[in-house]
Formats: C-alpha cells, sequence, structure tokens
C-alpha cells in the first residue's frame, strides 16, 4: 500500500464531511470544498471516529500514484476549512505598489499601465502596506496559483531585486557588468 495513502485524514468537530457518488464534500468554519475522487479509488467516511479512509483497486503504479494524491488533497481540504492557507508576498521596488479596489488586485510595478488581476471567488487579497499582498483562502491549490499568477506579473530580477516576491523567498544577486576604460 501507499505509505501516505494508507493513512486516515482525520478531522475534527465543526466539519462536516459527506459522500455524494464519487465526490467528497468538506464543510467548516473557512467555506466548502468538493472533490471528485478518481475512479480507482474508494473513499470511506467514519463519523464516529472523525476520520476518512481511502483504499485503491490493485497495485498498478498509476493507482498507487493516484492513492497518495488523492489523500493529500482530502487533507488539505480539511486543513484549508479548518486553518485555512495563505501566501504573502512582497513587492520591492522603487514606486512599485499594490491595491485592492473591488474584485480587483492593482499592481503599479514599472509598466506604463497598472496590471489588473481580478481576483477569484473563494479568496481574499488583502494589502496591509502598499508594498504587501497576502492572499488567504480555503482551497490551497486556488491560493497558490493566484500567488504564483501575481508574482508572475513581474518576478524578481537578479540585479537591482526589484519585482515581486514571496515573503520568505531568497533573490539570488548577481554582479553587475563594471566598465573596464580601454586606455591605452
Amino acid at each position: 500500500m501507499s505509505r501516505i495513502g494508507k493513512q486516515p485524514v482525520g478531522f475534527p468537530a465543526g466539519v462536516n464531511v459527506s459522500m455524494a457518488g464519487k465526490e467528497i464534500k468538506i464543510e467548516g468554519a473557512k467555506g466548502k470544498l468538493a472533490f471528485a475522487i478518481p475512479s480507482p479509488i474508494k473513499a470511506s467516511i467514519d463519523q464516529s471516529a472523525r476520520r476518512i479512509t481511502l483504499q485503491r483497486d490493485g497495485d498498478l503504479a498509476e493507482t498507487k500514484a493516484l492513492h497518495g494524491l488523492a489523500r493529500a488533497i482530502v487533507r488539505n481540504m480539511v486543513q484549508g476549512v479548518v486553518d485555512g492557507y495563505e501566501k504573502r508576498l512582497d513587492i520591492v521596488g522603487v514606486g512599485y505598489q499594490a491595491k485592492v479596489e473591488g474584485k480587483t488586485l492593482r499592481l503599479q510595478v514599472g509598466f506604463a499601465h497598472p496590471v489588473l488581476k481580478p481576483i477569484p471567488t473563494g479568496l481574499i487579497v488583502e494589502t496591509p502596506s502598499a508594498v504587501k499582498v497576502i492572499v488567504k483562502g480555503a482551497d490551497r491549490q486556488m491560493v497558490g496559483q493566484f500567488a504564483a499568477e501575481v508574482r508572475k506579473v513581474r518576478p524578481p530580477e537578479p540585479y537591482n531585486g526589484k519585482g515581486i516576491r514571496y515573503e520568505d523567498e531568497r533573490v539570488r544577486r548577481k554582479a553587475g557588468k563594471s566598465f573596464v576604460s580601454g586606455g591605452e
């Protein structure tokens, strides 16, 4: 059995878990999430022990991989509706800034025009200061994807360090070219 897939996923009180066919629905304080379990995997919910168990039909490599993947996704869903996920971004550069306007993130990052990123439903985007962006939500994949799209607008460059980076990201700096006079 898969080492990850065979471990049951526990869920605390206050989290409602239900199955409708092959779709598992998890509802908690931070939101509602749903996931369609892949066909070779079977899920069972034990409400009294407050845990979800996933089993697979066979030992094909693809089935083993899906077993661990499905268990990891279900675990992330439980953690997302209980605690939520968060990504923090820093904006570095003179005049670079971000602002939330309604359901849009406005980025002023050195282009002639501001870049507008629509905020997907289910996410909360905050700008506590002009150079900090916080992306929060219950769906781990959605939080990470939106943060990556924001970072992609102006990734950090290695010479001056300007751009949008994750809060804990270290940008490897390069030395610039130096001019040597061609004195004869």
